[in-house]
């Protein structure tokens, strides 16, 4: 695990209600105790190698490096974690710390619902109690996630509150803690929310990027040319990141949700339309309306439907450290299946927007130079949302046929 000094930026900060300020102060304290812990740390690695199963693979691509005929593509493929995706690490980091607490109850906000499982299943390891919030848009289009999470022994909370996703499935949650802080601990889902939790979970999640610089430099005797992942909050970018910052010749890009437009409520570019504001307890770049409110977002992929991002990739994009681009639905599902049919990865549609924009800069590039994207989860938890939006008419049929067993 790496750390940096303390933020010197615009960004970040712990704007919550008094309520909250010594649960806060709790978790920073002891955070900064389990860093000097050996044994936190012995812990925290063995549970990374034996329970969610890292390494992560890193993939060589050759097909797809050969159908664009340019720069060579590796695939971080941090589907491989137990669970499916990169919310685990974080999830196991917080939950040792919410045990040297002696919290009793884990709790938690999610939209794709891999944050959700990754809690869940955690909370199930752990032996502690687990409520999950939720909106009912995204309980809508990732039911089997919302499944997995009942059946790990979570209660679901459907929010119906705002734009029903993530934004207020996390107002929810804050409301939740308020009350009931002194038993529960709060798992947020990525690097965001009000400090520590932000320089916590980059903590916990460089070990991605750490990965990576040791996987290239054995498979091509040199660091990447270029890493690229999706950007929503911003937990798998920021942990892919991290190990590279002060790599000024790797280029690191953050692809943002495109979605169908570029109108607000079409999208979530904070790159397009971004400002400083205050929301859920950090200040950050928020899409935002014209009086200030928060702006509402769209995202085929649920885990970028968000109006905000991290403090720390909001300062390193604007010292121009980190690019942003972004890549639309449509170019998000092409990738996704683009991905399937060449590697055999089925990406999940979060990460198939870093994908979609690596397959635009590829051809570009030199066959010296090398692009990783990391792919922070797998797409089985994308099934549903993904045959509705190519309107597949045989897994209709199917879910026809099925609906009519299961009622007789």
């Amino acid at each position: 695990m790496k750390r940096k000094e303390k933020q010197k930026n615009t960004y970040g900060g712990a704007y919550v209600p008094e309520m909250l300020v010594h649960a806060l102060k709790e978790i920073e304290i002891e955070f900064e105790k389990a860093l000097k812990d050996k044994r936190f740390q012995k812990e925290f690695r063995e549970l990374l190698r034996s329970y969610s199963g890292r390494p992560t693979p890193l993939i060589y691509a050759g097909n797809l490096t050969k159908h664009f005929g340019g720069g060579k593509l590796y695939l971080k493929n941090e589907g491989a974690n137990h669970t499916g995706a990169h919310k685990i690490t974080h999830c196991l980091g917080q939950a040792l710390i919410a045990k040297r607490l002696g919290k009793k109850e884990l709790i938690a906000e999610t939209g794709a619902g891999q944050h959700g499982v990754a809690t869940a299943t955690v909370a199930a390891k752990f032996g502690f109690k687990c409520k999950i919030f939720m909106g009912e848009v995204d309980i809508a289009r990732q039911r089997p996630n919302v499944f997995w999470m009942e059946q790990l022994g979570a209660e679901v909370i459907s929010v119906s509150s705002g734009s029903k996703t993530l934004k207020d499935a996390v107002n929810e949650a804050l409301k939740y803690w308020m009350a009931h802080s002194d038993e529960s601990y709060y798992v947020i889902g990525s690097v965001l929310g009000p400090h520590p939790y932000p320089e916590m979970n980059r903590t916990f999640q460089s070990i991605i990027g750490e990965e990576i610089r040791e996987q290239t430099r054995k498979a091509e005797k040199k660091l990447p040319d270029v890493v690229v992942a999706c950007v929503g909050g911003g937990s798998n970018a920021i942990g892919a990141f991290y190990d590279f910052v002060k790599e000024k010749n790797v280029r690191l890009i953050g692809v943002e949700a495109g979605g169908i437009g570029k109108r607000v409520g079409e999208n979530a570019m904070r790159k397009e339309n971004g400002s400083l504001g205050i929301f859920q307890g950090y200040k950050s770049l928020f899409l935002q309306t014209s009086e200030g409110h928060i702006a509402p977002t769209h995202s085929v992929a649920a885990g970028l439907d968000y109006p905000g991002m991290g403090p720390e990739l909001a300062t390193l994009f604007r010292e121009k450290r980190v690019e942003l681009q972004s890549a639309t639905d449509k170019e998000a599902v092409e990738a996704c299946l683009l991905t399937a049919k060449h590697e055999g990865v089925i990406p999940a549609l979060e990460s198939s927007h870093a994908l979609a924009y690596a397959y635009k800069i590829l051809p570009k590039l030199s066959k010296k130079e090398v692009v990783v994207v990391n792919v922070s989860g797998r797409g089985d938890k994308d099934l549903f949302n993904l045959t509705r939006y190519l309107n597949h008419k045989e897994f209709k049929k199917f879910l026809a046929e099925e609906i009519q067993r299961y009622e007789k």
